[in-house]
Formats: structure tokens, C-alpha cells, sequence
């Protein structure tokens, strides 16, 4: 005899998220980047271009720094556009992040301890959020970033309702 709930559960846990992050996200993680890079690019630069005697290995090292950097600001947030995918169901929430190297998540919703809403300056600027999911897993919580901020909002007032029909201690 076969046993269909695993069967079904396991496929479940591999199936793609049905749900894209929002366009705007791409924007978000673009000035993140940005900023980033500009940290460790401005005072290379000022170093490169006012120190008389800088070495010439320096001078080339930042420009090839740059270049990387303007790559990876082009490719960066686009291909994480495309991998990024989020679902909440009934019984799970499902994530999928990450551009490299990418991560595919689910927490079940008997598992669920505490779901947060984040609003960080950037992704306020932009009218996004993030909802964060906190499970009883030593991987930690399940965090789904650009999202529009009404949806983060009505998301996590779904999951307290959902999760509050379990009487259980989530672990």
C-alpha cells in the first residue's frame, strides 16, 4: 500500500512558488547594491586619484572594481527578479530566493510562531515591504522582501487569523 499524503506532501515541498515579488523590488535591491558598493568604491577612488604616488595596481584595481560593481548592479536585481516566488496556502507558506545560489522554503502553518511586517526607508520609498515568518526551525524565519505594502499588511493579518485556528505550540 502507497502511502498518497507523503507522496503529495513531498511534491508540495518541491512545487514553485505561484506568486512574483513586485517590479518595484528590482529598484530596491538596485540602490541597495549601489550603496554598498559606492562604500568601498568612493574611498578607493579618492585614494587612487589623490594620492600622487598611488601605485598603478591600485588605479586599475578600482576601475576593475567598478566594472564589476556596474555588472553586477545591471545583472544583480534582474535575475533575482526572476527567481524570487512566494505562496501562502492554507497549510504553508512557500519561498523561493536568492539569485546565485538560491534557497526554496516552506513553513508549514503548524509550525508558525510569529509573522512580522518590515518596512525599511528604502522599501518604503518604493511602497514595498516585507513579511517575515517565524517557525520553530533552526534555519530561521521565512522572510518573503518586496512585497507591496498593503499586500504585506493583509498577508500578515491572514496568517495571525490562520494561525491562531491552531491551538497548538507551534514547535
Amino acid at each position: 500500500m502507497t502511502d498518497t499524503s507523503g507522496e503529495a506532501a513531498a511534491l508540495a515541498t518541491v512545487r514553485r512558488p505561484a506568486h512574483r515579488v513586485s517590479p518595484k523590488a528590482r529598484w530596491v535591491w538596485l540602490i541597495s547594491a549601489a550603496i554598498g558598493w559606492l562604500f568601498l568604491l568612493v574611498p578607493l577612488g579618492l585614494a587612487a586619484a589623490l594620492i600622487p604616488e598611488a601605485p598603478t595596481a591600485l588605479r586599475a584595481g578600482t576601475i576593475a572594481l567598478a566594472v564589476a560593481a556596474i555588472a553586477f548592479c545591471l545583472v544583480m536585481p534582474h535575475w533575482r527578479y526572476r527567481v524570487h516566488r512566494w505562496e501562502v496556502t492554507e497549510g504553508a507558506v512557500y519561498t523561493r530566493t536568492g539569485w546565485l545560489t538560491q534557497t526554496s522554503r516552506v513553513a508549514p502553518i503548524s509550525r508558525v510562531q510569529t509573522v512580522d511586517s518590515h518596512f525599511g526607508p528604502l522599501e518604503r520609498a518604493f511602497g514595498l515591504g516585507t513579511m517575515k515568518v517565524t517557525t520553530a526551525s533552526a534555519h530561521g524565519a521565512v522572510e518573503v522582501a518586496g512585497l507591496p505594502r498593503h499586500q504585506v499588511e493583509e498577508l500578515v493579518a491572514r496568517l495571525t487569523t490562520v494561525t491562531s485556528r491552531d491551538s497548538g505550540d507551534a514547535t
